[in-house]
């Protein structure tokens, strides 16, 4: 792993402690310090003990810090001595706002922040405010703290900024439990129809040339399969009409170092997988590991003469067939609700959103991203005005028709 904490100018945000007098009352031993980069490292070594969401993993926050380079801090709580709570944020400008968020934006998602296990079974909303507040004092500037797309729970363990005041995110996160095995999942997932697909696909392909299946291996294989990924976004994105979120030369980056650094350890938490048909790759998948649950991050399909052959399909069979053989519990497809996911899920989980403002502005901001959220699950969740949304996008991009759905 890099060393992200060298890349930056360690004067930007002096730590700041907060005492055990700042905190409510029967808070004795507990401590509150906010840092810049001084507290990446910190951050690492807590998340060899911590429980978390893959986007607050220590290599997902070293390698959005390094590649990105964010006016970023890290908000920690102890209690004699020890942290038990952290916070990785970048501080994002938006119009005359400033907004503090998890790191990565909306490639974030199914967040839950670091936590110590144990504290975890007896975490304290008091002390936590108590943080936000020393956030505040550390850097006036800052106007919004925004958590969006966190997860409820994980692994069983309630998210303890369910505590604090939320609302539903517009979109829903869909999974399918393994639970039984691959056999035990088709029989109640449309198995025959599903291997009747997969064996007429594998006919097609074998027509064209020879197929396989690849996981990145080596850093080589990573940035070719993420070529590929890239590419076919940016092309599915300016056929939809909206913007390329992929596109931005140092998300790029980020990505790039995500999953080559994730190659040198024993279970690489971030794995890339395609489909390859005459020597051409066809689907891409971006996977994260969490406990026993495997995260589809993201996906696409190169649209070309195979096409009409649904190669993400045949790619989702293959990869959950072996996330069954690996032993994982859940495959977790992520935030959006599409009809390819809908073929396996049968798991719905709402994520939800902390909005804390910390000035007159933030609560002005605060009010408004809580009115568009409401407008925009009121859209998605109306199928007549989503569709209808999709079709204007696309024709407002000059396309037509709709493509095959990706994530």
């Amino acid at each position: 792993m890099v060393d992200a904490a060298a890349s930056f100018d360690g004067n930007r945000l002096a730590a700041t402690e907060a005492s055990s007098r700042a905190l409510p009352r029967n808070h004795a031993g507990l401590s509150i310090s906010v840092a810049s980069t001084d507290g990446l490292v910190a951050y690492a070594e807590f998340c060899r003990s911590a429980l978390f969401a893959p986007p607050q993993s220590a290599a997902w926050i070293l390698s959005w810090a390094a590649e990105v380079r964010p006016d970023l801090l890290v908000a920690t709580l102890s209690t004699e001595g020890k942290p038990v709570f952290s916070l990785a944020l970048e501080v994002t400008a938006s119009g005359p706002f400033r907004v503090a968020r998890l790191m990565g934006g909306r490639h974030a998602n199914g967040n839950f922040v670091a936590a110590d296990p144990h504290w975890l079974a007896r975490s304290d909303v008091p002390a936590i405010r108590a943080m936000l507040t020393a956030i505040a004092k550390a850097r006036p500037d800052i106007d919004l703290v925004a958590l969006e797309r966190l997860l409820p729970d994980l692994d069983g363990v309630a998210n303890p900024l369910g505590a604090l005041d939320h609302f539903a995110s517009p979109n829903l996160s869909l999974a399918v439990d393994l639970d039984g095995g691959f056999d035990a999942l088709l029989s109640r997932a449309s198995g025959k129809r599903k291997r009747k697909k997969h064996r007429s696909q594998t006919r097609k392909f074998e027509a064209v040339g020879s197929h396989r299946r690849i996981e990145a291996r080596t850093a080589d294989e990573a940035n070719r399969l993420l070529d590929a990924f890239f590419e076919m976004k940016e092309f599915r994105f300016r056929k939809m009409g909206i913007a390329n979120v992929f596109g931005d030369r140092q998300v790029r980056g980020f990505f790039r170092a995500l999953f080559s650094q994730a190659l040198a350890e024993d279970e690489p938490s971030f794995m890339l997988h395609g489909l390859e048909v005459a020597g051409k790759l066809r689907a891409i998948t971006g996977s994260s590991r969490s406990g026993k649950r495997l995260i589809c991050e993201f996906g696409a399909i190169a649209e070309d003469d195979l096409g009409h052959t649904s190669p993400g399909d045949f790619l989702f069979f293959d990869n959950i067939q072996e996330a069954c053989e690996a032993g994982f519990k859940v495959y977790d497809f992520s935030v959006g609700d599409e009809p390819y996911k809908r073929l396996w899920c049968d798991i719905e989980t709402r994520h939800f959103e902390v909005l804390i403002p910390l000035t007159l502005k933030g609560r002005v901001l605060a009010l408004a991203l809580r009115q568009g959220t409401g407008l925009k699950a009121f859209i998605k969740n109306s199928p007549t005005i989503w569709k209808l949304t999709k079709m204007l996008r696309r024709r407002a991009a000059g396309q037509a028709a709709p493509a095959e759905d990706d994530s």
